[in-house]
């Protein structure tokens, strides 16, 4: 299995407001500059489906698992001959709130998963992270 995970630390956003960022699914559009939309089928929980729509790409229908709130959560992405699981992570410390994101890639035909789409997704974490966090503190600013 091929993983590769991205981490940031910030001091001045607690869990919840990242949280909420990150699954309010129909407002991806606004904080991540490759969705071109997506709609939760249901609730954030697990067994649940969302649909998303890169702005490069088909749509595609993706599963929520191991759901804990305000913790963690992973989507599945199924692709032929291969899957590839998202892991969103929130962890509160000393220094603030980690935000971590493992990506894995399994399957026989993985290796060529990773060339045309997954390792532009790890390149991109940095900048969605950041994405992320400044979302959250624009949220906040606006009550």
């Amino acid at each position: 299995m091929w993983t590769r995970s991205y981490s940031a630390t910030v001091a001045d956003l607690k869990i919840e407001q990242l949280w909420v960022v990150r699954t309010d699914v129909a407002q991806w559009h606004t904080w991540k500059d490759d969705v071109e939309y997506a709609h939760l089928n249901g609730t954030f929980d697990n067994g649940q489906t969302f649909t998303f729509k890169p702005r490069s790409g088909p749509r595609l229908q993706l599963d929520l698992l191991d759901v804990i709130e305000n913790q963690c959560y992973s989507d599945l992405t199924r692709f032929l001959g291969a899957k590839m699981w998202g892991v969103h992570e929130f962890t509160q410390s000393d220094n603030g709130v980690e935000i971590k994101t493992t990506i894995k890639l399994d399957g026989r035909l993985a290796w060529l998963w990773r060339r045309l789409v997954v390792q532009k997704i790890v390149d991109g974490l940095p900048h969605q992270t950041a994405k992320l966090v400044e979302r959250a503190r624009y949220l906040e600013r606006q009550g």
